[in-house]
């Protein structure tokens, strides 16, 4: 059979046309279509129970619920392509959280692994996904291709089994290193084993990987990022409970070297003396005094350096962090997300509130408590939510 080359060239055209299109669609979505496992779950309609009108931002930014029925939403990543990645404590799921027609809300999410032990931690590197345990590290391989049928292998998993500040955040750090916190098995205790109180880095690719610890004498830290220019790991500390309602204060610090010790349990918030260790350590100039003191028991989590375009050049290179909130304080603390404003050199010059109403300060009721915060590649602002199950979308627009 002869094909008529008049009649051909508009098709061929309109071919290129479509493939082309084609292209410019981002992985996830494509992928993601695809995917139609049993594990996928419709969350279009997902209610969300949520107060946004009470949330209070600066002007021209806007909050909506990205995603609901995300049940305990902790620690972020996000694929190069937008699917979001989800751990929790308290549930014992993963998800991927896909927005699959690009309107900017969540559309579908997947569980990816049931019956974890508090798998708060998640990161994502080179097409695969991370997951802290309080034990283990896993990692699902080529998860964009696998969401429908998802598998993991154990990476490591000699980490410390104690439950107390077991829950982990991690990230990859710019040396390809997976960093991996461990907390304090107490309140406040001095350990034998030196693991604790620390946060450790490890090489995922090593067949036999062995954690090296970078940071000593942190708390528990559940949140932490790289400066975009200096590349000096920067990380939020819970301080030590049982002190009172305004001491110690939770802490903001910065990592110049490798091998530095930041005081606990034996200094808090850099010059607040433990009075029950205190006298077991070093003088106070022997540990890294934090960057910025955060205030007390409203336990800073997740932060993030803003490196985005969408919102104004000011907030670039800046830290928003996400206090989750204060449990035993007789006045609640925290329910907030604060912006760090740091220089030039690396000092942190103030602090502001970014996003409050999750608490009502009258009634001492909280609806939601932020967790995470995590930026998506148009530069809006992911925050998660595990006490409203959700995961909010900030957006800036000067119109």
């Amino acid at each position: 059979m002869r094909f008529s080359l008049k009649l051909f060239r508009p098709f061929s055209f309109g071919l290129i046309v479509l493939l082309f299109a084609c292209s410019e669609k981002q992985g996830a979505e494509a992928q993601s279509i695809k995917s139609t496992g049993s594990n996928k779950v419709d969350i279009r309609n997902a209610k969300a129970e949520v107060q946004l009108a009470k949330l209070k931002l600066p002007p021209n930014f806007k909050i909506e619920v990205w995603a609901a029925d995300i049940p305990n939403a902790r620690s972020l990543t996000v694929s190069d392509d937008g699917i979001v990645f989800v751990g929790n404590r308290q549930e014992k799921n993963v998800y991927a959280v896909v927005d699959e027609n690009k309107d900017g809300k969540a559309d579908y999410k997947y569980i990816l692994a049931e019956g974890l032990r508090m798998p708060n931690g998640v990161a994502y590197k080179d097409g695969d996904l991370y997951v802290a345990e309080v034990n283990r590290i896993l990692r699902f391989k080529d998860i964009k291709k696998n969401l429908s049928k998802p598998t993991y292998e154990v990476v490591y998993d000699g980490y410390p089994t104690e439950g107390h500040h077991g829950w982990k955040f991690i990230a990859f750090g710019p040396d390809g290193m997976l960093y991996v916190p461990v907390g304090a098995p107490c309140n406040i205790c001095e350990s034998e084993n030196p693991v604790f109180a620390s946060i450790t880095r490890i090489d995922p690719k090593s067949t036999n990987p062995k954690p090296e610890i970078y940071a000593h004498g942190v708390r528990n830290s559940v949140g932490f990022d790289w400066h975009p220019v200096t590349g000096e790991l920067w990380f939020t500390d819970n301080g030590r409970d049982m002190m009172g309602d305004d001491i110690p204060n939770c802490e903001l610090n910065r990592v110049t070297k490798a091998g530095q010790h930041f005081g606990y349990p034996y200094w808090h918030e850099g010059s607040v003396k433990d009075p029950e260790f205190g006298s077991k350590g070093k003088p106070q100039s022997s540990y890294v005094a934090p960057a910025a003191k955060l205030g007390a028991h409203n336990a800073p989590l997740g932060m993030r350096f803003y490196e985005g375009k969408m919102f104004p050049s000011s907030y670039r290179n800046q830290i928003f962090v996400a206090k989750h909130g204060s449990w035993n304080r007789s006045k609640k603390s925290g329910y907030v997300v604060s912006l760090e404003k740091v220089d030039a050199s690396s000092k942190v010059t103030g602090e502001e509130t970014f996003i409050s109403g999750w608490l009502n300060e009258v009634t001492q009721e909280a609806w939601g408590r932020p967790v995470d915060v995590q930026e998506l590649p148009d530069g809006s602002l992911l925050i998660s939510d595990d006490m409203a199950n959700v995961i909010y979308r900030v957006s800036y627009s000067a119109k």
